[in-house]
């Protein structure tokens, strides 16, 4: 049976260093739920306290009504999967993946049974008679899944499952665990520092940073309307730009460095005055032309100073008039790439650029969704 997690006011605390001040979250039930951020972060400090190996210094957690503050790990009906995958070097894969039901007892005919169904279920009933040290990489890890879910847990936990996999394998793999989450509906906590894997993979993603969920919600809506500017950086790549918004008869504009304007709209209402701020362009939502030097043409003035091309998108790197750098992706053309040392000039797409105040970094738009909680429109 799986569970909905509920958590009030956490905290955790090593000694008189306290890594998790006052953390407040709720997972819904079957979901995917990520916990995303840099090394540090207090990710999986806040996993090992569901899981009952790291001791709660404050507040409550729960699994749907019950509180497991002080419950012992065996009790949780957890399945965990590590980095490391843990499997017993000394057993054959199936034995592995029975061991779980053996300590709970499960009648021999049933627990082989239960163990070949999800062997199938992770696609290496193959192996079953094989050594883990026979196995890649990327078996190994399916082996830990299906040890896992053999058991039936209310939760499964996923601390960093793919960072010893080659690319090739974690690209692979991430597809296997969100088919196979799917499939199960387990809920399910996933740890992990990598954006993309967080980005292909969850329902909701919590990104964190120094014990704080800086923003929780669906990954288009953080990827496209970030909370702060810490989560618009890590999430993706992101130019940043010093600028001002003023105010021009009631309209709100942009002006840049160099003293370029360009009217923006999706500013909160309490938040239209005169003030400085940052802009986060990702690569692709700013524009690139080369300079007509026959007229004078409206936005910010660049030099190419590198490229890489890579097939469907070029990716330019350019120093701006205003002394700033950025990098700019644009679909590859057939018939050339703008050369190394020239003049060209830089527009932003205003509909997708994101505002920040500089002296908070939190964004001043509308259309950003983040709540902990479950009366959202964070974005089922």
């Amino acid at each position: 049976m799986s569970v909905g997690i509920s958590i009030k006011h956490g905290v955790k605390k090593y000694g008189a260093k306290t890594v998790i001040p006052d953390l407040s979250l709720n997972i819904r039930n079957g979901e995917l739920f990520t916990l995303l951020g840099p090394s540090g972060c207090g990710k999986t400090t806040l996993l090992r306290m569901l899981a009952g190996f790291n001791s709660i210094e404050g507040g409550e957690f729960y699994f749907n009504d019950k509180m497991i503050n002080e419950m012992d790990p065996g009790k949780r009906n957890i399945g965990m999967v590590f980095q490391n995958y843990a499997i017993f070097p000394n057993m054959t894969v199936r034995k592995n993946v029975e061991f779980g039901l053996k300590q709970k007892k499960v009648p021999k005919d049933e627990m082989r049974k239960e163990a070949e169904k999800f062997l199938k279920i992770v696609h290496v009933d193959q192996y079953a008679d094989s050594m883990p040290d026979q196995l890649s990489g990327g078996q190994q890890q399916r082996v830990a899944l299906a040890r896992a879910l053999v058991i039936r847990p209310d939760v499964l936990l996923m601390d960093e499952p793919l960072s010893n996999l080659d690319a090739k394998l974690r690209v692979e793999m991430r597809t296997v665990i969100k088919a196979l989450q799917r499939e199960v509906g387990i809920t399910t906590v996933y740890v992990t520092h990598d954006q993309e894997e967080a980005m292909a993979i969850s329902d909701r993603i919590a990104v964190m940073k120094d014990g704080v969920i800086r923003h929780c919600g669906n990954p288009k809506n953080i990827y496209q309307r970030p909370a702060d500017l810490f989560v618009a950086t890590f999430i993706g790549k992101s130019n940043l730009l010093k600028a001002k918004l003023k105010m021009i008869e009631g309209q709100c504009y942009l002006e840049f460095l160099n003293g370029y304007q360009v009217p923006f709209e999706n500013i909160l209402s309490n938040e239209q005055k005169d003030r400085d701020i940052i802009v986060a362009a990702r690569p692709e939502e700013l524009l690139v032309s080369p300079v007509e030097s026959e007229s004078v043409q409206d936005g910010i003035r660049a030099v190419i100073k590198d490229s890489v091309f890579l097939g469907l998108n070029t990716h330019y790197f350019v120093k701006l008039e205003t002394g700033e750098e950025a990098e700019i992706i644009q679909e590859s053309k057939i018939d050339s790439i703008i050369p190394q040392g020239s003049d060209v000039i830089l527009k932003i797409n205003t509909h997708k650029a994101n505002v920040f105040d500089e002296e908070t970094s939190l964004s001043i738009m509308t259309g950003v969704q983040s709540s902990v909680g479950l009366q959202d429109g964070e974005g089922a």
